[in-house]
């Protein structure tokens, strides 16, 4: 684990999502990093392409909406 130095402002935008999202401040963080890891290893998937894949690594089965 290190110090990652982050502009105010975005501290100011983590604390805000964080608390939105039900997340600690060094949560909501990580999860913008890995996301945007995710994204740049990934340029052709949305978002949503993305986090519905790492649900399925994580054995997490979702329904299918659009099924119902």
């Amino acid at each position: 684990m290190g110090i990652v130095k982050i502009d105010e402002t975005l501290h100011a935008e983590i604390r805000r999502a964080s608390a939105v999202m039900c997340r600690s401040i060094n949560a909501q963080a990580e999860f913008w990093m890995k996301m945007g890891m995710l994204a740049e290893a990934n340029p052709t998937l949305s978002f949503n392409e993305i986090v519905r894949i790492q649900l399925a690594a994580a054995d997490i089965d979702l329904p299918d909406l659009a099924a119902a």
